[in-house]
Order: structure tokens, then sequence, then C-alpha cells
């Protein structure tokens, strides 16, 4: 039904969705979306997981992960991702006090760890490779392969929004907008880490002292 146009007798009137002045979806609307879209994204890493726990056994005569793991340096990953977590609530303090240079450095920063994250995640993928344990090898490795790279494109995805943000704040500051885009990216980060919490004990602690 248009604006403007009466609605017949006995119908329910119709309801618009609001918008502010400028015709953008109010920050209540957006933070429902978004956390809608994170329980989605629970849904995807707890049908991960659990795949895993069938899958995470069946080596088919290949390698285990006390073959293939460097909990050590499992463990510096680990150290990267939750660097970036500190360094982004340091990002979102900055913000509360409007101070947008600040707020930019300690952004950069998490970035920066985050792309250190990846980078080595994707250079144990290589090293894997190279030991003959590629995703086809058994289940347990593609479970495994999986799990930790959709967590990997997960962190790859909030780097690139991470500099989308950059963009935008070097151009328009710390507008309502803005602000509301880094509160979305903060859950998403948070989240991401979360996740790689479970990923390390499940996946690298409980398979390499088993």
């Amino acid at each position: 039904m248009m604006h403007g146009e009466t609605a017949p007798p006995g119908a329910a009137a119709p309801v618009f969705y609001q918008t502010d002045e400028e015709g953008h979806h109010s920050e209540g609307s957006t933070m429902l979306g978004f956390w809608l879209y994170l329980m989605s994204d629970c849904l995807i890493f707890a049908t991960l997981f659990a795949t895993y726990g069938v899958l995470g056994r069946s080596y088919a005569a290949g390698p285990t992960p006390k073959d293939l793991f460097d909990l050590p340096g499992i463990a510096v990953n680990t150290a990267m991702l939750l660097f970036s977590s500190i360094t982004y609530g340091f990002a979102m303090l900055e913000m509360d006090r409007d101070r947008i240079k600040q707020t930019q450095i300690w952004l950069a920063i998490t970035g920066l760890f985050g792309v250190a994250f990846v980078s080595l995640e994707i250079r144990e993928f290589v090293h894997l490779f190279h030991e003959g344990a590629p995703p086809w090898r058994s289940a347990f490795l593609s479970s495994f392969y999986t799990l930790v790279a959709t967590h990997g494109l997960h962190v790859s995805v909030g780097i690139l929004w991470l500099v989308v943000l950059l963009v935008q704040l070097r151009k328009h500051g710390l507008i309502v907008e803005n602000k509301r885009r880094l509160m979305c990216l903060s859950m998403f980060w948070h989240f991401l880490d979360l996740i790689w919490i479970g990923v390390f004990t499940v996946v690298y602690l409980m398979g390499v002292l088993e």
C-alpha cells in the first residue's frame, strides 16, 4: 500500500519501517540485524565443530594431530588474534572520547595483528601440504581445513571491513553512522576471538595432548 492511501474498512493499518531524517535505518534495527547475523554464524561454526567432533579421529592411516601441529607456533598465532582484540578495545575507548587520530592508530594496529594471524595460518597450511597432509588425505584433515579455513576467511573479511572503515573515518570522521559501524565490527571481531579460542582448545590443544 502506498503512503497516503486509505486502508479498506476492517483492514489492519499498514506498518512502515521508520528511518531517520536522512533515510538511514535506526541504530536499534541495525544492531538487531547484526545480532541475528552473528547467531547465524554461530550455527555455521557449531556445525563445523560438530563435524570435526565426529570426523576428528578418522585418520585413514594418515598423520595425526601429534604428527602435524606445532603447538608453540599455534600459540603465537593465537596471541596475535588475542592482542588484536585488546587493541580494538583501545580503539573503541578512543572512539568514545571522540579522538579520531588515536582511534585510527589503534584500528591500524588491530589490522596488522589480523594480517599477522592470517599470514601465519596460511604458512601453516603450506607446511601441512609439504608434509603430505592435504584436505583430501583423510576425514580428519578435511574437517580440520574446513573449520580453520572458514574462521580464517572470516578474519580476512574483518580485515577488509576494517580497511573500509578506516577510509570512511578519514573521509567523514566519527559521525554517528561510523560509530555504529565500528561497534558492529567490534562485535564481529570479538566473536571471532571466541571462536578461535574454541578452535585452539578443541582442535590443537586436545589433539596434541590427548
